[in-house]
């Protein structure tokens, strides 16, 4: 075998599935290939209308499969057999009911086509009602369980959307014995041991979306699941107390999955965590640094010592929890319910009469690259139109997932590209304001980070943040920043690293660009912001 060593790291995103095979020793990526859903390609299971948004397992299984093996194909035999570990990050909360082997539901016969069998993605928000009853509960509880959630427990994680699934499908309730997370059951399938009772568990994603604390000893107590719905019952003691950070090996592939990857069977695999919080390790965080993960929606993410914060927690974010981005570090997660999807329903508004009056949909492509132009030559005054972001709700900061979007002081003389401005400089102010609330609870922040599609592609967008918020912006080089992340996670469940930090020193793609703020635009950009305040919060 080479000395040189490699990992994969493999990033589940809402899409597709990439698979990024990396050096241990200097980062270098070797080969990465990326494999569609089909299904979820295809619309399956989904209804954007509900907001209703669902994923076979089965397409996890065929995409890490190929995206695996074509990433393997393009590298010499050397290289393959020098792969000593794999790790993963994953959407969350995305979660799936299972049987009592850990099964997804959807994966049993009976259930292949019933979408609350299915792994439930982080989008989805058809399970308000339930969300609001948890938090009506916990509320009047005597124990705090979402004071480390930002004090809120939203449609997006895993219990509401749990007992959303067992409400409206009580056929699933004859087979329903567990529940697991995306990341959780990838690790569990290729370790080859699935038992709920014996996955290892994600600190990262059971912290942040699912009411785990060490403070009382792991989930909440059964008498308040009885209290939010006796349905809850069916999980007594069919989960879990204990979680690990992803240092931490959760088993060792094993020979079914060694032979349908094209691996050695017995590398280590590592214990998964949410895509952003992996993207944040790929990104080189630190204390005091934040980083954006900047797609169709926003993550941001930073980390502090345990005595910068001491027993404050900070309100409205979705989540701090020990350990969740670095071992040893509190993590913090803030974000934005939609960022890049803005951009994309504007270009979809705009292209209407290209796909259904002219025929020519080839055309809507270019509609976006247009309005940037557009925009970047508007003068910025403080009398500008402003618009509020929550077109998907609000995230943060105070989770409410009914909040909706608005554009104001439209005029018959207002334009497409005063539009697609506003709407630029929305998504910014929303950003800055996560920033505000968490250096108001105590966070610094003196540096960002930023990493996604976005970062890359519109230099207008990242110089409008940069402008808004006030501070500079370095873009990560690596297209692939969870990848890399999770590589670096595998780097060390596999004992090539001491520690995460120790492999971000060794792994870390660096940077290729930085974003300065035009203080005089901050100044204009200061008054439209408190205008962006008083509309959306009534400030």
């Amino acid at each position: 075998m080479s000395e040189r060593k490699y990992v994969i790291g493999i990033d589940f995103g809402t899409d597709s599935v990439r698979a990024l095979i990396v050096a241990t020793d200097n980062g270098e990526e070797m080969a990465s290939a990326v494999s569609p859903y089909r299904r979820w390609a295809e619309g399956l299971y989904c209804n954007p209308r509900k907001n209703q948004y669902r994923q076979h397992p089965q397409d996890y299984i065929d995409s890490i499969t190929e995206a695996v093996r074509d990433a393997l194909a393009k590298c010499n035999g050397e290289v393959v057999d020098a792969i000593v570990g794999l790790s993963f990050d994953c959407t969350a909360s995305t979660p799936v009911l299972t049987d009592s082997n850990g099964t997804p539901l959807a994966l049993l016969d009976q259930y292949s086509e019933n979408p609350d069998a299915m792994f439930i993605l982080w989008k989805d928000h058809t399970a308000v009602e339930e969300s609001d009853k948890i938090n009506e509960v916990a509320k009047s509880w005597h124990a705090d369980y979402i004071k480390y959630g930002g004090g809120n427990h939203s449609c997006e994680w895993v219990w509401a959307k749990m007992l959303h699934s067992l409400r409206v499908s009580p056929e699933l309730r004859a087979d329903a014995y567990s529940w697991i997370e995306h990341c959780d059951w990838i690790s569990a399938l290729l370790s080859g041991d699935t038992t709920p009772e014996k996955v290892v568990r994600s600190r990262c994603a059971a912290g942040h979306k699912a009411m785990w604390h060490s403070d009382w000893g792991g989930m909440p107590e059964r008498e308040f699941w009885l209290e939010v719905d006796p349905l809850l019952d069916i999980f007594d003691g069919h989960l879990f107390s204990k979680t690990y950070t992803s240092d931490i090996k959760a088993g060792e592939l094993c020979r079914e999955w060694a032979e349908r990857l094209g691996l050695r069977e017995g590398i280590a695999v590592g214990v998964g965590a949410i895509d952003c919080h992996v993207g944040a390790v790929g990104a080189g965080v630190r204390d005091n640094v934040l980083v954006k993960v900047m797609g169709t929606s926003t993550c941001d993410i930073t980390t502090a010592a345990y005595d910068v914060i001491g027993e404050h927690t900070v309100r409205g974010i979705c989540g701090q929890v020990d350990g969740s981005v670095l071992p040893g570090r509190i993590g913090f997660e803030a974000g934005q319910a939609a960022f890049g999807d803005i951009y994309a329903w504007f270009k979809r508004l705009l292209g209407w009469s290209l796909r259904s009056i002219a025929n020519m949909p080839e055309l809507e492509d270019k509609i976006l690259a247009e309005l940037t132009h557009q925009a970047e030559q508007l003068p910025l005054t403080a009398e500008d139109m402003v618009a509020v972001d929550w077109f998907n709700g609000r995230r943060s900061p105070d989770d409410d997932p009914l909040a909706t979007g608005c554009l104001t002081n439209l005029t018959l003389a207002t334009s497409a590209p005063e539009i697609f401005k506003a709407l630029v400089e929305a998504t910014a102010f929303g950003s800055r304001a996560i920033n505000e609330r968490l250096t108001d609870e105590g966070l610094r922040i003196d540096t960002i980070l930023a990493v996604g599609g976005i970062s890359k592609k519109s230099r207008f967008v990242m110089q409008t943040m940069a402008d808004v918020i006030g501070v500079p912006i370095r873009v990560v080089r690596s297209t692939q920043a969870c990848a890399l992340g999770s590589a670096m996670n595998a780097a060390v469940v596999a004992g090539v690293h001491p520690t995460v930090e120790a492999a971000q020193d060794a792994m870390s793609s660096g940077f290729d660009g930085e974003y300065v703020p035009n203080m005089e635009r901050h100044q204009i950009y200061n008054v439209l912001y408190k205008r962006y305040l008083a509309i959306a919060y009534g400030k």
